[in-house]
């Protein structure tokens, strides 16, 4: 785990960094849009805009979080009004967001030309500098850059790595200790103090170093493979492999220690983390960028992992965050094409590829997303991950015997110990079971999965909902979705079923009171809706039921439940109660939470 930043230190030093205008994190329109996908001008179109008709539009794409288009906007805005420093600022940060840092330097120097001051555009040439060589300009650049806690530390570590590049490897070492700041400094110092002292051929000093960062923080993924590393150099393989392993307890199988672990045991002598000053600054950039990822410095964070990726294009973990920080923001399309660019060669590909499954899925490329999936498991059979993505795949676009199959494959690949947390395999393939009529097996499943978890909410819920549903066990079903609601009481869909049981069993006034609750919770969903309908009518509320009715039609119900809504705001319900509504059930798939 990385040093924990707090929220407040995270957004003022976004804060700091960001210009008087600055944009929010930027993503790409996806490239299949849907109905609510907004369509900006193609390029060929910009000279028909006007100056402010271009910066409206840029300003919308910014809002959209299309950096992209917002881009490509101001700086069509800004060939109008070249002397204007509002669009230049903002055609800069739009660029260095999209990660074209090849425009973003060619602005920053008209910046800096105008405003020897902006720390942003300092940044930015420094780390061009430092891409190019030109180290003693690097530092003088970078060293401009300092403003606040956690742009002092980038801006000192990338120009220690400057220092290092220009021969003064004990004048860069030097330079880090001196930076004082808050506790989580340390870290970050002497794991870089230490890479450089590596490449600079200083062994026994670096030891000293790795050793004091992973004394501070044995769970950073980064410090224990480099002073694994280290060991396995400087002394021998038992102490290596030993680091790995107690990382592995923390962290299980990921593929970078796995991979490094498999060499050590080979009798391999592993090279340190990094090979270059622009590979040392890579690494200081996306170390800090991942680490603001999720505490509420997405902003300078996605700065920090585009400048990475444009000193080191290949960078695996910069990657990944990149792409982590878009899928945070709710932006799939752009995570895919981050996902894409990861190399074939990186154990992290096996990785990138289920995460790039689980986004096409979320904008509606689910063949794609299958195809990837199923080419994942067929290289390793044993790939419990992949089988598990791709059988949430599948129930969620509601192909329930293909399912089945999918996690049959991962529970055969579950150890043999009854570990309580595969409970979820379990649950997952008794709906697919349920859903696909075959229900005796989805009640062993369900059952199953309460053993290992006896108290799991939704396993409580989907099994007592079910047999009430089915008329069997009806006061063991009662019993299980009380329970469930007593952990869960602002669950909607749990206290929907309820609601939907006391309504089965014939207990109508109560049927309505907890399914009033139940659209509390959920007003939006259409089942829940035509549920309160159908309750409000055995008590007598006829008018109110067929205003639920016309409301459950409104909010876009499954096709197939269309046409009994309809019929029912048309003709009501029949007075024979065994024939009341069939009970189409709302229990989500197993997404509901």
């Amino acid at each position: 785990m990385l040093p924990i930043l707090s929220h407040r230190s995270a957004i003022a030093a976004a804060a700091l960094l960001a210009l008087a205008a600055p944009l929010p994190v930027a993503a790409q329109t996806p490239d299949h849009p849907t109905a609510n996908s907004v369509q900006f001008p193609a390029p060929h179109e910009l000279k028909m805009l006007t100056t402010s008709g271009s910066y409206l539009a840029a300003r919308h794409a910014s809002v959209e979080r299309d950096a992209a288009s917002a881009a490509t906007f101001y700086r069509s805005a800004l060939r109008t009004d070249p002397k204007n420093n509002e669009l230049l600022d903002r055609a800069f940060i739009s660029s260095l967001a999209d990660g074209d840092i090849d425009e973003a330097v060619r602005l920053a120097d008209r910046i800096l030309a105008a405003d020897k001051t902006n720390r942003v555009a300092r940044l930015v040439i420094g780390v061009r500098d430092l891409k190019q060589k030109k180290y003693a300009s690097a530092q003088a650049n970078i060293n401009q850059s300092i403003r606040g806690p956690i742009t002092d530390l980038v801006a000192t570590l990338l120009a220690g790595w400057a220092s290092f590049g220009a021969g003064d490897a004990k004048g860069a070492v030097a330079n880090i200790d001196k930076l004082a700041g808050p506790e989580w400094y340390p870290i970050f110092k002497d794991l870089h103090s230490a890479m450089i002292l590596e490449l600079a051929g200083k062994e026994k000093e670096a030891g000293v170093r790795l050793e004091r960062a992973y004394k501070l923080e044995d769970s950073m993924l980064r410090v224990s493979d480099d002073y694994a590393r280290w060991l396995s150099r400087n002394k021998d393989a038992a102490s290596a492999e030993a680091v790995y392993d107690a990382f592995d307890k923390k962290l299980p199988r990921h593929p970078l220690i796995h991979d490094a672990l498999r060499d050590v045991k080979a009798g391999k002598r592993l090279p340190p983390l990094v090979d270059s000053p622009q590979a040392g600054a890579a690494e200081a950039l996306y170390g800090i960028g991942s680490s603001l990822t999720r505490r509420g410095g997405e902003d300078l964070a996605l700065v920090y992992l585009q400048l990475a990726l444009y000193l080191a294009p290949n960078h695996p973990m910069a990657l990944l965050s990149l792409a982590d920080l878009y899928e945070s923001v709710k932006k799939p399309a752009m995570a895919i094409k981050v996902y894409e660019r990861m190399p074939a060669s990186s154990p992290l590909k096996r990785n990138a590829q289920i995460q790039l499954a689980i986004d096409l899925d979320s904008v509606d490329r689910t063949e794609e997303a299958i195809k990837i999936l199923k080419a994942v498991t067929a290289d390793d059979s044993k790939d419990i991950e992949a089988a598990m993505a791709l059988g949430n795949i599948e129930r969620g676009r509601k192909k329930f015997a293909d399912c089945v199959g999918t996690y049959s494959q991962g529970i055969e690949l579950l150890p043999k110990t009854n570990d309580k947390n595969s409970w979820v395999y379990y649950y997952y393939r008794g709906i697919c079971e349920e859903r696909s009529k075959q229900w005796n097996k989805a009640e062993a499943d369900m059952r199953k999965a309460l053993e290992l978890q006896p108290e799991q909410p939704h396993v409580l819920n989907y099994l007592g909902y079910s047999w009430i549903d089915q008329g069997i066990n009806l006061d063991e079903g009662m019993k299980l979705i009380k329970r469930a609601v007593e952990q869960r009481p602002d669950d909607g869909y749990i206290v929907d079923s309820l609601g939907w049981a006391y309504y089965r069993t014939g207990n109508y006034e109560d049927a309505a009171k907890n399914l009033e609750r139940a659209i509390d919770l959920k007003p939006e969903d259409p089942t829940i809706n035509d549920h309160l309908g159908d309750a409000y009518w055995r008590v007598g509320r006829t008018l109110e039921a067929k205003f639920q009715w016309a409301h459950a039609r409104d909010l876009k119900p499954e096709p197939e439940d269309l046409p009994r809504i309809e019929a029912k705001i048309d003709h009501g319900l029949p007075d024979d109660v065994s024939s009341a509504v069939s009970a189409e059930k709302k229990k989500d798939d197993g997404n509901g939470g």
